[in-house]
């Protein structure tokens, strides 16, 4: 069961939604503002938001933008011009109104599918640290880690490239980042995550890292400057 919840003005598009949920059997706490459901985050977990994008006070990107560690979010919208904020913002889903509720369900298994991509890897107790699993179609595979180089976003996909080759899953790369160590992978720009160790050159806007040239974001290029003045210390 998922711990949803939605955030609408509209009450009937609320309604829409929590009897869309309660048909799949998951969980929903709903609010017709950003700003109820900004207090409630502060103290109660969610699994996923569903989430509009026009709404009085606060909108849905400005929400979305406040909270430290969002959840996973569906945009839900009658407007398709916020498509583009969306992958900004590395939401797994964006539903336009009206919306069917084959195409609703469709959303839900896209985020059950992360959370097991993500949950078998924080209760593995008997595997060692430098590993991880992952799933591709329906396979799991075990990595290790220092065969990695980087992680490559693509839409609602993510490219991890290794020694041996590349291996496609399903997710953005917001999602497959918190399977990967902190510590030592590294996000350098909104497309790309990259083995911090396997770093062997900066040119200007780009990085190379295991022969790969991976571009640097603006954002990012702070944190990758600190990370190799640590090193040289």
């Amino acid at each position: 069961m998922l711990r949803c919840v939605v955030i609408d003005d509209e009450s009937l598009a609320r309604e829409v939604l929590t009897g869309y949920l309660e048909r799949l059997n998951h969980a929903v706490t709903r609010f017709g503002t950003a700003r109820e459901a900004l207090a409630y985050l502060a103290y109660n977990e969610a699994d996923v938001l569903f989430l509009d994008i026009e709404m009085p006070g606060m909108n849905g990107l400005e929400f979305l933008r406040a909270l430290e560690q969002p959840p996973l979010t569906v945009f839900t919208t009658a407007y398709r011009d916020y498509a583009f904020d969306g992958y900004e913002l590395g939401v797994i889903d964006f539903l336009l109104k009206p919306i069917s509720f084959s195409r609703f369900a469709q959303a839900v298994q896209k985020v059950q599918d992360f959370l097991a991509l993500r949950d078998p890897n924080a209760h593995l107790e008997n595997e060692p640290a430098g590993f991880v699993f992952v799933k591709s179609g329906i396979q799991r595979i075990r990595l290790n880690l220092d065969d990695v180089s980087h992680i490559q976003g693509l839409k609602d996909y993510a490219i991890i490239h290794t020694s041996t080759g590349k291996i496609v899953i399903k997710g953005s790369i917001k999602s497959i980042h918190t399977i990967f160590p902190e510590e030592r992978f590294i996000r350098v720009h909104k497309s790309f995550v990259v083995a911090a160790a396997g770093i062997t050159r900066i040119e200007r806007n780009q990085l190379l890292v295991a022969g790969h040239a991976v571009p640097i974001g603006r954002s990012y290029r702070e944190k990758i400057d600190e990370l190799l003045a640590g090193r040289n210390r």
